[in-house]
């Protein structure tokens, strides 16, 4: 028994003497202080099991295939008859298995993994990688991107989630996002490396122009610059497609992938690149390591989850369930006049309102109508709706109808606003 072995508000009350009080704070102040129980599926139910969520927000795309995926619990099961996490300096057969079938799906010639536990460490692998290759030390991101909270990684990001942390490391520049002319300025042979989110979340679900990916990959080349595509979250299906890049026929140098990879059940995230870059490695074969870098737990789950979402039907059903969604939306906006539109590719889905504060308003009005999704960080007027993959029409119309109760209610509760605008200094918005 590991759910509700104590009363909720003993559970708040250690959590916010014991890890994080500023949180538990912050959740109350929304009226969310909801602790995960019971978990299955899209849903997820308080501990004390009086109510239940659909998981829009799916940690950024963890729970691609919902909580405890069926499939991916049996395989870690037998797994632990036979293995543990493995010896991450000595060779293992999972991951040489995990390896093969990822040169087998990623796009192009991408052919060798580095393995790590969470997205941020795949991205500063990446980084890394691309440095040590070219011997150079510029890092060209873009406005408003995100790619985690670790060192590299967060040198990558915007001053509102670094600015705490004192200097970042130098050869780091940031460009706008779709803007092709600004990036062919930026990029040199100081260059090592240009790093993009595929579709960036945390700006908003922003889409870019038909022509900008293959104008990135130009520039790339023409610097001798590696080009290092995030798909930690727009990945493994979340567009309809098994890599949103391939919307625009782009192999990058670089793919870093990540949050579903672990099935949902044990944390797991891959840098993926081409045969070109791996002479760096092979003159420094241990110059990288992770201690649960490709636990072999962690590649059976990822084994697990590639089989579900590489079968026959499964990126038909997400577009099926992305088509349901914008039917709904376009309902929702001839009924609500704050709805301003929406972005989507797949499950992947930024909706958008007029008023930042009702953005931020949503996420919390939202859940209390039992679906949580947050609003984007550098665009808090998008909330980011980002179910499960498994998500049925059903459970598509449940989220639609808390949108319309959620309109509704702040269309007519004004006073709102006050509440929203203290939560948000407390963010940091």
């Amino acid at each position: 028994m590991f759910i509700g072995q104590q009363p909720k508000d003993t559970i708040l009350e250690d959590y916010a003497r014991y890890v994080n009080p500023g949180r538990v704070s912050v959740f109350k102040q929304m009226g969310l202080d909801f602790v995960v129980g019971r978990r299955e599926g899209v849903w997820m139910w308080d501990v004390d099991d009086s109510h239940r969520l659909l998981n829009c927000r799916c940690s950024g795309g963890v729970f691609n295939l919902g909580h405890r995926p069926p499939r991916v619990v049996k395989a870690v099961k037998a797994a632990l008859d036979e293995i543990d996490v493995s010896d991450h300096m000595l060779l293992d057969e999972t991951r040489a298995v995990l390896g093969r079938r990822l040169a087998e799906v990623t796009p192009g010639d991408i052919q060798y993994s580095t393995f790590s536990p969470g997205g941020a460490e795949a991205i500063d692998v990446a980084i890394k990688l691309a440095r040590g290759y070219t011997q150079r030390p510029g890092i060209i991101s873009v406005k408003k991107g995100y790619h985690g909270h670790t060192g590299f990684a967060l040198a990558t990001g915007e001053d509102s989630f670094r600015g705490k942390f004192g200097p970042m490391p130098p050869g780091f520049s940031k460009v706008p996002f779709g803007n092709a002319d600004a990036l062919e300025a930026h990029v040199s042979e100081e260059t090592a490396a240009v790093i993009i989110e595929t579709i960036p979340a945390t700006a908003g679900i922003l889409i870019p122009p038909d022509d900008y990916y293959p104008r990135v990959r130009r520039a790339c080349d023409a610097h001798g610059a590696q080009l290092i595509i995030d798909e930690v979250q727009a990945g493994l299906g979340r567009t309809g497609r098994l890599w949103a890049i391939e919307e625009w026929d782009v192999v990058p140098d670089i793919i870093v992938i990540g949050k579903g990879m672990s099935g949902g059940i044990d944390p797991m995230s891959a840098t993926c690149h081409r045969p070109h870059l791996d002479a760096f490695f092979q003159q420094n074969p241990f110059i990288h390591l992770s201690s649960f870098g490709g636990a072999a737990l962690g590649c059976v789950a990822a084994m697990a989850m590639l089989d579900q979402t590489t079968e026959p039907g499964f990126m038909e059903h997400v577009q099926a369930m992305g088509d349901r969604f914008e039917a709904g939306f376009v309902e929702l906006q001839s009924r609500h006049s704050i709805v301003a539109g929406w972005r989507r590719r797949g499950l992947m889905i930024g909706f958008e309102v007029k008023d930042p504060r009702m953005g931020v308003a949503m996420s919390a009005v939202l859940a209390q109508n039992g679906v949580p999704a947050v609003f984007a960080d550098h665009r808090p007027t998008t909330i980011q709706i980002m179910p499960p993959l498994i998500i049925q029409s059903e459970e598509v119309d449940f989220v639609l109808e808390a949108l319309d109760r959620a309109l509704a209610f702040l269309t007519d509760h004004p006073e709102m606003l006050a509440m929203v605008s203290q939560v948000a200094a407390r963010l940091g918005l």
